[in-house]
């Protein structure tokens, strides 16, 4: 199953969404920062699921209906990651936006796993991606996150962009559980 194209069309949605100084000098970045801290944040966080996305069905021996419909669920929800960014950014990180924006976060999260769980389902739990998932403590600690951030976000809505981008970070160090499994099954 291709979907780069779907994911190539929410990048380059992204990449409309910034709007550029009118002035040459470093100064002029000043008001377009926030905008351009999100982007950044969110473009990082479409890096991550397209890099697991690519995993995930690496390890898929079989594609089922149930599996296209979660994964047109995980698809729907980073679909949103560019207007949610640009509103934030745009409002200098209000409270509303940064909320929402963390629920976008959460719900993509959830459908990420309701996508696993499905190609779990039908491929059994001595699959390769089963065996690889195992406990997945990034898996339930970045929504664990997303859930403090949400409500912290009317508290200070910089507290809550920190926890969204340490879940981010936590993310950019590869996992290598899908291709240390998938080397085994070559093997």
């Amino acid at each position: 199953m291709k979907t780069t194209r779907l994911e190539a069309i929410i990048i380059t949605i992204m990449v409309l969404e910034l709007k550029v100084p009118h002035a040459a000098d470093v100064a002029s970045l000043k008001p377009v920062l926030p905008v351009l801290s999100s982007y950044v944040l969110s473009f990082i966080y479409v890096g991550i699921y397209w890099n697991n996305h690519h995993h995930l069905f690496q390890a898929t021996q079989e594609v089922s209906g149930g599996i296209l419909w979660a994964n047109l669920h995980l698809l729907f929800w980073l679909s949103l990651f560019p207007f949610t960014t640009a509103w934030m950014g745009e409002n200098h990180l209000a409270a509303i936006p940064t909320a929402i924006y963390g629920c976008v976060l959460l719900m993509a999260a959830i459908a990420y796993y309701i996508l696993e769980c499905t190609i779990i389902a039908k491929e059994g739990r001595q699959s390769l991606l089963a065996r690889a998932v195992g406990k997945d403590w990034k898996g339930k600690l970045s929504p664990a996150l997303y859930v403090a951030a949400i409500p912290l976000s009317f508290a200070s809505s910089w507290i809550a962009s920190a926890l969204y981008a340490l879940a981010a970070l936590i993310w950019l160090i590869p996992d290598p559980r899908i291709e240390r499994e998938l080397k085994r099954r070559e093997e």
